[in-house]
């Protein structure tokens, strides 16, 4: 993978993690320990901050990956990080699971490693491929490959979700805004839950229902 500027704001700690939790739509102590590990199993990532632990734009779009394997399959930790090891020894790289071989071959070879690891059958190899797709679908990249932007999921059904939130770690501080615009996610969900209708949103802001319905889902995990 290129070598980045250590001033890259993808690089730099951005998040806590009960913000990654939010954005991601995974239990903070989950977050937690993926990211640090727990007892004698260590993290799955590398936080640019571990005291306190604060997490990167790119540590963001590695959680991303993770959550949605778990979406589908309950693997355990020490498997997925089996898994990122085989990943690891092939490119050469410590962060397999932001590279862009992972949307071609590298994804057969990481669903087909995982499955082995958990003896599930070809149709359970299938699905989870499937939402792994998905998952990488979301995540923009610049001309090397590495991520610049992550379209987080918010809602259960990932696959064709729609991808209207977006997270831009030079647009608000990296925290979620509507595609397209720097209309933060947060700040039309505070006018909601102060009685504000989405209707007089879309108006007051110049983007449709659906927009706006997902700017508040992705803030108050309204059911899709």
């Amino acid at each position: 993978m290129t070598k980045r500027p250590k001033t890259d704001p993808r690089d730099l700690p951005a998040y806590t993690i009960g913000e990654a939790a939010h954005y991601l739509s995974v239990l903070p102590q989950t977050v937690r320990y993926w990211a640090v590990g727990r007892d004698d199993y260590p993290g799955l990532i590398d936080p640019p901050s571990r005291s306190p632990v604060l997490l990167s734009f790119l540590n963001l779009v590695e959680l991303h990956v993770i959550a949605a394997i778990r979406r589908q399959h309950n693997v355990t930790l020490p498997k997925i990080r089996s898994a990122i090891e085989y990943l690891e020894e092939l490119y050469g790289d410590h962060h397999p699971l932001i590279r862009r071989e992972l949307e071609t071959d590298g994804l057969d070879l990481f669903v087909e490693h995982t499955g082995k690891l958990l003896n599930i059958s070809r149709q359970g190899q299938t699905a989870m491929r499937e939402i792994l797709d998905a998952a990488l679908k979301r995540i923009e990249r610049d001309e090397s490959g590495i991520p610049i932007k992550l379209y987080p999921f918010t809602r259960q059904s990932v696959v064709n979700a729609p991808a209207m939130v977006v997270i831009d770690p030079k647009l608000s501080a990296g925290r979620p805004v509507l595609k397209g615009t720097g209309l933060s996610t947060e700040v039309i969900a505070e006018r909601y839950k102060a009685g504000d209708s989405i209707s007089n949103l879309a108006f007051d802001y110049g983007r449709t229902q659906e927009e706006i319905e997902e700017a508040i889902r992705c803030e108050l995990q309204l059911a899709a």
